[in-house]
């Protein structure tokens, strides 16, 4: 990268470090389980609420307790199940429409992070009805209260319960948006492990891999503070702890209690602190091929990891301290290696691939644009790269 683009970024990266704690951050209240939602709306006299969330979810039966309560305290709600894995805009407009056709005044989001990805947008849109979600993308570009929101994370990764973030994927150009701004924070979030019992071993695995390339990101950058520091930290013990444990048997209680608490506070860290190019590049992979982006962070992490080298050692070295996959007498290089390779046999553990063949080589200067333009000047990465050495990522991930 060229030295005075660098000096941008970085200049760029620090103002905003700096306007941190003047920044209006908020954290979703918390709600132990699904039946406080009926009460949160009754006592802000919410008479209708459209529940956002995928046909899977719904076939699984994991929104019949929210129904049962809503029609319990004569809660009107009205269920928008098209969701896709990569939300797109046509997701967006269809549930904006129908929360407006039917009157609603509140939205559950009740899924992983395309659900609410989607819940967010929609809220955005139905604030700003002149507003498409084309010129929402970037930061900052709303400014206005969504109607109620309350998030139902059913996946233990994505973290969208505590963040101001929703990525939406453009069809016609195989793009990623990602908006960004407080407004899009839930006002409530519920962590009721109840619902993510019995989730699929490859959602499993792939959302826990999302949580943990959050804490990662979020720690290994240059805007951390004391705050985001700890709850990474605290992301990477609980993950180290309890992913592989809900992942060989989804009936774990205990594990899948863990792994939403992590997936939290992961969320929680790298909504202040940002994360890096292992996002901007599985965005673009997810626009272009559709693949799932928690499978995306888990493929590229170890590999971006190795690629910033020294960059990050001391700090991922702490990391690994500190969640105890290392032995502490362990100089910096080692600890930071073998925690890379934790990673990586975490992967190979729950059969997650190592590369992604389907990448093809024309689509690499068209997707390491996007991923440039996503992550430069915002992810405070700990080396920067342009478009042509993004490139080299993708030409790893997709491998021989």
């Amino acid at each position: 990268m060229f030295v005075f683009r660098k000096l941008y970024c970085r200049t760029f990266q620090f103002a905003f470090k700096m306007a941190l704690p003047f920044l209006p951050y908020r954290k979703p209240k918390l709600i132990p389980c699904i039946s406080g939602i009926a009460k949160i709306c009754r006592q802000k006299n919410i008479r209708s609420v459209l529940i956002v969330t995928d046909r899977d979810i719904r076939g699984l039966g994991l929104t019949r307790p929210l129904e049962r309560t809503l029609a319990k305290h004569g809660i009107s709600y009205y269920i928008y199940s098209k969701t896709v894995a990569n939300p797109t805009i046509w997701n967006v407009e269809e549930a904006r429409r129908m929360y407006i056709r039917h009157g609603a005044q509140a939205i559950v989001a009740f899924g992983g992070g395309s659900a609410m990805d989607c819940a967010k947008a929609a809220g955005a849109r139905i604030a700003k009805p002149k507003q498409n979600v084309r010129q929402m993308k970037g930061l900052l570009k709303i400014h206005k209260k969504l109607p109620l929101l309350i998030a139902v994370p059913t996946t233990a990764g994505t973290g969208s319960e505590t963040t101001l973030a929703a990525v939406i994927t453009d069809s016609e150009k195989h793009y990623k948006y990602p908006i960004n701004d407080f407004s899009l924070i839930p006002r409530y979030a519920v962590l009721d492990y109840r619902v993510t019992l019995g989730l699929p071993a490859d959602i499993t695995a792939a959302t826990g891999m999302d949580a943990l390339t959050h804490a990662v990101e979020a720690y290994i950058g240059n805007t951390t503070t004391r705050e985001t520091r700890r709850m990474a930290e605290k992301a990477v013990c609980l993950i180290s702890q309890y992913l592989k444990a809900a992942y060989d048997d989804g009936q774990n209680k205990k594990a899948r209690k863990g792994m939403l608490h992590a997936s939290y506070y992961a969320g929680a860290a790298f909504t202040k602190s940002y994360v890096g190019y292992v996002h901007a590049v599985a965005h673009s992979l997810g626009g272009q091929y559709g693949i799932p982006h928690g499978l995306a962070n888990a493929v590229i992490l170890p590999i971006v990891l190795r690629m910033y080298g020294s960059a990050c050692e001391k700090k991922l070295a702490k990391l690994a301290r500190k969640a105890g996959i290392v032995n502490r007498q362990l100089k910096n290089q080692e600890a930071a290696q073998a925690f890379i390779q934790w990673i990586q046999e975490l992967n190979d553990s729950m059969r997650i691939p190592r590369h992604f063949p389907q990448i093809q080589r024309k689509d690499i200067p068209v997707m390491a644009r996007h991923a440039d333009k996503e992550g430069n000047p915002l992810y405070p990465v700990p080396i920067l790269m342009n478009q042509k050495e993004l490139e080299r990522i993708y030409e790893k991930v997709k491998g021989d």
